[in-house]
């Protein structure tokens, strides 16, 4: 483990004029404050540097907004982008008057669930391996006031595009709707930009283990990075961010994670890989359904039993539910079964029993990767403790079921309202042990209501199509 004097003298070789302190607030939007190298030594690291912390959404009221930013050695990295010879920590919000963790701040909350899962006793590590899909546009432009509401997308990599004179200098290469999926270029235009994106990755210390176009048109990406533990793997998502967005406009491009940007073909979701181990062993492999042990079932049921719940959290934007909506082979039936993609929670196939893992596919990028992986955490341990089992596994396809078998398999909220509704009155197992607070849960559900009533107050072009001539 890095310490205080390592990443002095990282600053040293390098040479390093500024030090970027990073955070991540209750959103998962990373912010930054930068300070002259020569104002960062070893009590830096001690005592932190101030900030305000009224200042964000969900946080402190003004009455009480000091807080301090408390770097993590070990994540010291060079920052790619910057001119300027600076080096970025990854930092801690601490609260001045104990130096305890801020119960809002959804770095040390991943902590507590780290120190929760070890206390109970299950298990000493849980490692996390997320899968986040995105998209590569030439161009956006939106406008929403009061007489205009509107979204344009520019992309030479649209199907659509194909209709385009350009002067006669229409190349033609591009995937289909749906049809997007690993081709070789020049219909995946965007093969050295992604291998950019993951030597910049490596750069940063983020193991880089593949990288592919994804199934829709128009630029949907993906790069898979390697599995690590709940803080780091977390850590390595909000790097991974910045640096997609970063390459992206290097390019003269930009990328977004938004679940659903273009209708008709398929969103983008954070498929989530998860294991809990004990003393070097993988408990979640076993000689039960697919390689699983009866630890890995229960955790399931867990994640099953809280979906909803989660849902808030692991898929907490408008945007969200566009992408999960049934029947359009969305991962929405709360079922789990062996490379069934179509069930909502997959057991991939791996013949390494040290690689025995369940993968949650209802989550997308917008989640917070501090909160969400926390909270998938709890829901498997409360099933775990309760020993809630999920029932037979589904190995038919779920997206097309006779509808008196349909109605039988639960699925995941269809808005955020209702996700919402159901983090509210299903809260407890997120609580114990002091992971999350209550005082958060219910600034984290005001926070995100009022995105719910921007948007149920917003009226939308296509009820215009609808109603407008009625």
């Amino acid at each position: 483990m890095a310490n205080a004097n390592d990443v002095l003298k990282l600053m040293s070789d390098n040479e390093v004029k500024f030090v970027d302190f990073r955070f991540t607030d209750t959103l998962g939007k990373e912010h930054h404050m930068t300070v002259p190298a020569h104002q960062v030594d070893e009590d830096k690291f001690e005592s932190g540097q101030p900030f305000d912390g009224s200042s964000l959404a969900g946080w402190k009221g003004i009455e009480a907004s000091d807080m301090l930013l408390v770097p993590d050695a070990g994540t010291a990295r060079m920052d790619p982008f910057r001119e300027e010879p600076t080096l970025i920590l990854t930092c801690d919000v601490v609260e001045p008057s104990d130096l305890k963790g801020y119960d809002r701040d959804p770095r040390s909350l991943a902590r507590r669930a780290e120190a929760y899962l070890k206390s109970s006793g299950i298990g000493d590590t849980a490692f996390f391996g997320p899968e986040p899909e995105f998209f590569v546009f030439d161009g956006i432009a939106w406008g929403d006031d009061m007489y205009n509401r509107f979204v344009k997308i520019y992309s030479d990599e649209a199907a659509s595009a194909s209709a385009l004179e350009n002067d006669g200098r229409n190349h033609g290469h591009r995937p289909r709707v749906k049809g997007g999926y690993v081709p070789v270029s020049p219909v995946d235009s965007f093969s050295d930009m992604r291998s950019e994106m993951c030597l910049v990755l490596e750069q940063q210390g983020v193991p880089v283990e593949i990288h592919h176009h994804e199934v829709a048109n128009a630029g949907q990406l993906e790069i898979g990075t390697k599995f690590s533990t709940l803080v780091q793997r977390a850590d390595w998502n909000q790097i991974l961010k910045y640096t997609i967005h970063n390459v992206a406009h290097m390019y003269g491009k930009t990328a977004t994670f938004m679940p659903k940007p273009i209708v008709g073909d398929n969103g983008s979701g954070m498929h989530v890989h998860q294991s809990i181990w004990k003393d070097g062993q993988n408990l979640f492999a076993g000689n039960g359904y697919a390689g699983l042990s009866e630890t890995a079932l229960y955790y399931i049921g867990g994640i099953i039993k809280h979906a909803r719940a989660l849902n808030a959290i692991t898929n907490p934007g408008t945007n969200s539910y566009k992408r999960l909506v049934p029947h359009f082979e969305a991962p929405v039936k709360l079922a789990y079964s062996a490379r069934n993609r179509s069930a909502s929670i997959r057991i991939p196939y791996t013949s390494n029993p040290k690689g025995r893992r369940i993968e949650a596919r209802f989550p997308d990028p917008l989640a917070n990767p501090y909160l969400a992986f926390s909270a998938l955490l709890m829901a498997g341990l409360d099933g775990i403790q309760n020993k809630i089992h999920p029932g037979d596994p589904a190995d038919k396809n779920l997206y097309d079921l006779p509808p008196e078998e349909d109605k039988k398999v639960p699925t995941v909220a269809s808005s955020l309202e209702q996700a919402l509704e159901a983090l509210d009155a299903d809260r407890e197992f997120l609580t114990r042990g002091g992971v999350f607070s209550n005082d958060m849960l219910d600034a984290y559900i005001e926070l995100k209501m009022q995105e719910v009533n921007r948007l149920r107050m917003t009226t939308h072009p296509v009820e215009f199509d609808l109603y407008y001539s009625l």
